[in-house]
């Protein structure tokens, strides 16, 4: 079983900095929140890791199709729920891809949506996630 490691130092005011696996992640709050936007908020980062973990198994299963895209992009926008603690209740992504089958590209997103990427899995505990496909 993987297990998973991580460091947080609070450096000043709302900045923090995460660490795993030597890489480092800055994290600060918004100024209304007591921040200076040095980095993303911590459910910024999580639109941000869902966003990569689907990312990257759509690339992946595109590469054995051996249909990559000459560009890429996933668009995501959330909403969250207003009494606290405030999680995330719909999100929907936008993949955006130039330069690929539209069929090999809805294959490898419905793959990952609904098989691979634990990200979605586990924001779908809260969140309504929904996406549309472009091809440009």
């Amino acid at each position: 079983m993987e297990s998973f490691k991580a460091k947080l130092d609070w450096i000043q005011n709302m900045e923090m900095e995460a660490e795993v696996r030597g890489i480092k992640v800055t994290m600060d709050a918004k100024p209304e929140s007591g921040g200076e936007n040095k980095g993303q908020a911590p459910k910024e980062l999580v639109l941000s890791g869902l966003c990569g973990c689907t990312g990257m198994d759509v690339i992946a299963i595109l590469k054995k199709m051996k249909s990559l895209p000459e560009s890429f992009r996933i668009e995501a926008e959330a909403e969250q729920t207003e009494t606290h603690p405030k999680v995330f209740k719909k999100i929907h992504l936008k993949y955006i891809a130039k330069g690929v089958d539209r069929e090999k590209l809805e294959k490898a997103v419905k793959l990952s949506q609904e098989q691979y990427c634990g990200v979605s899995e586990m924001l779908r505990k809260t969140a309504e996630i929904t996406y549309e496909i472009i091809v440009l």
